[in-house]
């Protein structure tokens, strides 16, 4: 009965890091994570989603909330929807988001001139204490893989910090978002960010 017990914690362990850190979501293989050190630590993780197979990211759009006059709530950037293409047929398009947010409207896509998206780069408000008002992500930059550099329509709070690292040999084609739920008396909405890089055979 212990062995028996010993391999049922031992494949509970395996299991468990497979679903949290494998390589395979939404029956799609992926190759590393990207993700930045400046992300707020508030919500949780949604579950991530990913492009078709053979489609990457190659472009973007951004939700954003107006600024909001004081007493209102201010949560600036709300969600990052991706706009996935099949490599090879750029007139098929896919577009998907972890989590669309709660407050503002959707900004206009921007797009690659060439390649897809490879690397990103956060605008983040340090948490700003009791009695002031916490914004989190405030906006997004991606790189492509022809080098452009493509910027959202987000808020000014914050900083910018450093790009993550590159998808290398591929392309970005998943997201995963951490998210306040709506209800609070603070609402900071989107918190951090994490994309999936999948292996690109045609560059």
């Amino acid at each position: 009965m212990e062995s028996l017990l010993r391999a049922v914690a031992v494949l509970t362990v395996l299991f468990v890091g497979l679903f949290q850190h494998g390589a395979v979501v939404d029956g799609r293989s992926y190759t590393s994570v990207l993700t930045v050190t400046n992300g707020q630590q508030y919500g949780t993780w949604r579950w991530p989603v990913m492009c078709p197979d053979q489609y990457f990211a190659v472009g973007f759009s951004i939700r954003v909330e107006d600024y909001q006059q004081y007493p209102e709530d201010n949560t600036a950037m709300n969600g990052i929807r991706l706009i996935c293409r099949k490599d090879g047929d750029r007139s098929l398009t896919y577009s998907m988001y972890s989590h669309g947010g709660f407050w503002g409207d959707w900004s206009s896509s921007q797009y690659c001139p060439r390649g897809v998206l490879t690397s990103f780069q956060l605008r983040v408000e340090a948490y700003q204490g009791w009695f002031h008002d916490d914004t989190a992500v405030n906006n997004i930059r991606f790189r492509c893989s022809n080098g452009h550099v493509l910027q959202g329509t987000g808020m000014n709070w914050g900083e910018y910090g450093y790009w993550s690292q590159d998808c290398g040999k591929g392309g970005i084609c998943g997201i995963e978002t951490r998210m306040v739920e709506n209800g609070g008396y603070d609402e900071s909405s989107l918190n951090d960010v994490r994309f999936r890089c999948c292996y690109r055979a045609s560059r």
